[in-house]
């Protein structure tokens, strides 16, 4: 029977030849992950279950990464519940302050998560780790409770869409830029309990920092899972990295899709979502002059290395706008010091940016970037519902790092080429 990489990948987890849409199926996980929201529910759930052991202490992780450092004495306690739970079960793969990182940036960086495995984290942003090849989704903490304690869950096989893009993007346009182009074409729901797919030259071609930034964003249509076939980029990253044995899985030739898109690269353009929709997107150009207040670049979608690069080729020689706030957020500790060691902090500092430490802080208005009533940001962050970021009555433009960068500079949504970037320069 042929079968997608996603139905191939769950059909090995549940112990079956082959699983087609729409099965249900008992599946045992490779790795699931709570954070400091979702964690101390999943907890409470576990206690109250009356489990008295873990699964595979190795394979769980617990990153306090929305409130760090700890904003109150409610977060404090939320973090210390997570501490002692993973001091009692021995579980590893707890990071604090000075190790911690934006969960779904830190632990493909460690290599705790890969190809063909099984994925499942209390956050709907897990689908992250489909960059790598692996089926990675979000689930409630109740599931993630009983995953800890079982090493199982229970899915619906899902089916999958095919996306084909080919050729050469224009300048400055990212995998940002084409999630939001793939979004605002599918819908919000476009991709409902869906797998989706991406393949094409494009997508060859695509760095894996641009592929995590798709496949985090996958949820934002709707879909169970976001998920590219291996090739030699995601060997290169996984190699020596993670931390177990890959599994690299590809779709039949002849596997069947609920849809196919096909598009040409040429045709996604520089791409903003408007409030309070990631769906609700128009062409970066076509929204020049729209006046913001603040300019977040960062997050689990985009605050790798790449995103701060591409950031800082926009910022150098700039100042950011006296009426902007611009917030730069490395997602993790080792992306820190390596943006701290190429420079580009001094560029970031020069341009009048704030640099702040590791956290997911503003994107899920929880701190160190909240909107006022009415004020309006540019954020690299994944969703921008209402009242995502502070005050119900404010507005969140999503958009790729160098249309952020060059909006804080202008002053109001802008393209890098409108505000004379240095790579335009070169």
């Amino acid at each position: 029977m042929s079968m997608t990489i996603t139905e191939k990948i769950l059909a090995r987890a549940a112990g079956k030849d082959a699983v087609q849409p729409g099965e249900l199926i008992i599946a045992k996980v490779d790795f699931c992950l709570g954070n400091d929201v979702t964690a101390p529910v999943a907890i409470d759930e576990f206690e109250k279950a009356g489990f008295d052991s873990v699964f595979d202490s190795e394979r769980i992780a617990l990153i306090p990464d929305h409130f760090t450092p700890n904003k109150d004495i409610k977060t404090a306690q939320l973090v210390k519940q997570m501490r002692e739970f993973c001091k009692k079960f021995g579980i590893r793969h707890f990071y604090d302050v000075g190790r911690v990182g934006v969960e779904h940036a830190l632990l493909p960086e460690m290599g705790l998560v890969g190809p063909g495995d099984v994925v499942v984290g209390a956050d709907s942003h897990t689908c992250t780790y489909g960059a790598l090849g692996a089926f990675a989704t979000g689930v409630g903490s109740t599931d993630l409770a009983g995953a800890m304690a079982t090493g199982e869950v229970w899915f619906r096989v899902p089916e999958s869409i095919k996306f084909v893009i080919e050729g050469g993007l224009p300048p400055y346009v990212t995998g940002k830029d084409i999630i939001l182009y793939t979004i605002g074409q599918t819908g919000v729901d476009g991709a409902l309990y869906q797998a989706m797919e991406f393949t094409g030259s494009t997508i060859d071609a695509l760095s894996m920092e641009a592929r995590l930034t798709m496949a985090n964003m996958a949820i934002e249509a709707g879909a169970k899972n976001g998920i590219f076939p291996a090739d030699d980029i995601t060997k290169a990253y996984v190699h020596r990295r993670f931390l177990r044995e890959p599994r690299y899985v590809y779709s039949d030739p002849d596997a069947a899709y609920a849809t196919t898109y096909r598009w040409n690269a040429a045709d996604i353009p520089l791409m903003v979502a408007k409030p309070h929709l990631p769906s609700n997107t128009q062409a970066a150009a076509e929204l020049n002059g729209i006046r913001i207040d603040q300019v977040v670049i960062g997050s689990c979608t985009n605050g790798r290395i790449e995103d701060l690069r591409m950031a800082a080729d926009v910022l150098r020689g700039q100042k950011v706008h006296p009426d902007v706030r611009c917030i730069v957020i490395p997602a993790t500790q080792a992306i820190w010091q390596q943006a701290m060691e190429e420079g580009l902090f001094g560029v970031f500092l020069d341009a009048q940016a704030v640099v702040s430490a590791p956290t997911c802080g503003p994107c899920l208005g929880g701190h160190m970037g909240i909107l006022a009533e009415g004020e309006r940001a540019v954020s690299t962050t994944n969703r921008n519902f209402v009242g995502r970021m502070g005050h119900p009555r404010s507005e969140v433009y999503l958009a790729g790092p160098y249309v952020a960068a060059a909006s804080a500079v202008a002053g109001h949504i802008a393209t890098p080429d409108q505000v004379g970037s240095r790579k335009a320069a070169a």
